[in-house]
Order: structure tokens, then sequence, then C-alpha cells
């Protein structure tokens, strides 16, 4: 693995709560740890891993259930205490550019899956390696896992970290997100 660049941590007042903030850089991709001002003294924080959805997480769309799911964790870690690791790796790690012309090709008719794979991408192309190392650098060895995706459960575990409990991270669908959750479900195997 390349070397992780950190930052120190700092204080970081949101509409959710006060949290500290910690970066990570990996690379060209930097990451943000977001702790409940208590996390250090929790045993098993909650722990979410998000992946960064720009459109989702910053303007807010329908397509996904992304922002939802992010503003969920924020609001439980500020009142539990815990983390949210912020990943960068926008599209399942296809970069923004492609996420775009993957959603033209779900206006065409393509569901998510196939249209990474149209584009020449896997169904996933996110790489974990750098949230090891914020987790080992939090030093964390057993959290409650805030995911419905079974690859971030694997990735944990193989990490040495024990889940104590997983914690659905289930939305409301709606008419722009129904086909995308349910492929979610059929073809990742998403635990929804």
């Amino acid at each position: 693995m390349k070397t992780i660049i950190e930052s120190k941590i700092a204080n970081l007042p949101t509409k959710y709560g006060d949290f500290d903030v910690k970066a990570y850089k990996d690379g060209c991709q930097e990451h943000l740890a977001i702790m409940s001002k208590n996390f250090n003294e929790l045993k098993a924080p909650h722990v979410r891993v998000h992946s960064e959805c720009l459109t989702g997480d910053s303007v807010g769309s329908l397509k996904c259930d992304c922002n939802k799911q992010l503003v969920m964790a924020l609001k439980l870690i500020a009142k539990e205490g815990g983390l949210v690791i912020y990943h960068r790796q926008e599209g399942r790690n296809i970069g923004l550019v492609n996420k775009i012309n993957a959603y033209n090709l779900q206006d065409q008719g393509y569901n998510t899956v196939e249209a990474n794979v149209k584009l020449g991408f896997k169904a996933d192309e996110r790489d974990y390696k750098a949230v090891g190392y914020i987790l080992k650098d939090l030093g964390l060895d057993e959290i409650k896992l805030m995911t419905n995706n079974p690859k971030k459960i694997q990735f944990v575990e193989s990490c040495g970290i024990k889940i104590k409990k997983r914690t659905p991270s289930i939305i409301k669908t709606n008419p722009y997100n129904e086909n995308y959750l349910k492929i979610k479900k059929e073809q990742m195997g998403h635990l929804l």
C-alpha cells in the first residue's frame, strides 16, 4: 500500500452535531474520519464506511440512497457516538465522469451494474485498503457496523475487527431509486 498521509484532528461543528475530523491522503484520494466527541471512550462504536457520492451527498440526487444513509449515520453517531469514514471512491471507484456516463446509460434503460460493465468496469471497483488503515489508526478492534453491503462486512472482519452488531442502513424508496435498490439486493447481494 502507498504511504498514507494523515492530518491532525480538528473540530467540525455541523447541523447534525459537533464532531472531530481527521483526513487521510492515499495517493490522489483523500478520505475523512468523522468522529463523535466521545469516540475514544467507546468500546464498540457505531461505524459507517460511507462511499462518496457527490450527486447524492451534495446535490440530493433521488437516484440512490446515499445522502439519506449518510444523514442517518451522522445523526446516529451524534446521538450515540461513533465514526463515519467518508471513503472517497466516487461511483464505486469509477470516478465522477464515468459515473455520469453510467447515469446516461441508465437513462437509456441499463441498470447500475450493466452500465458499469458497458463502460468497461466491474460492477464495483472499490478498494478498502485505506479504510483498513483508518480503522487500525483509530485503534478499533470491536464495532457496531452500519451497512447493507456484505463486502464491507467481509472486509472489516478480514482486518481482525469484531462486528458486535450490524445495523442495517435502510431508507424509504422513491420512484427514482426503486430499481437501483432492487439491483443492489438481487445482483450485488446487499442486505436490503
